[in-house]
């Protein structure tokens, strides 16, 4: 259970507007850069591996290649620093951490795009959604 006094001393800091992603989207995530007097915003793209804690002290890990290598980030999610967060994709996982991810290389890093739209997205396999859509109809048509 989460100490009401921390929740209370936490509540000024943390974002209203955070976007909704989850493990395995490929997400885009804007970050100011002060440089002198000037602030820019620099893009990180890459894939959600994790997400860690509650309240202020929630992060998510990004993992993203370049140049071959692997590169990964650890933003804090409730950071005045994070302009936004775009979801560029979502992925279907069944892990809450894909941290299996670092040892892949090239096309074995792709994951599955998770189906959007109601009944397929809760079943997953389209076959088993066509057949509980068809036995929710026929029932609805029974009791009419």
């Amino acid at each position: 259970m989460k100490n009401r006094l921390l929740t209370l001393a936490e509540a000024p800091g943390i974002k209203k507007d955070v976007t909704d992603f989850t493990i395995g989207d490929q997400v885009d995530v804007h970050q100011r850069i002060l440089e002198g007097q000037k602030e820019r915003i620099q893009v990180f793209s890459g894939v959600v591996i994790g997400r860690h804690g509650e309240g202020m002290r929630s992060t998510f890990s990004v993992r993203r290649i370049v140049q071959g290598e692997g590169v990964e980030r650890v933003f804090p999610l409730h950071s005045p620093k994070i302009a936004k967060i775009e979801v560029k994709r979502t992925g279907q996982v069944r892990r809450a951490k894909l941290y299996y991810l670092r040892d892949r290389v090239g096309k074995a890093t792709r994951l599955r795009e998770r189906r959007k739209g109601g009944l397929l997205e809760a079943m997953g396999d389209t076959k088993a959604a066509k057949k509980a859509k068809a036995a929710q109809e026929q029932a609805e048509k029974t009791t009419s």
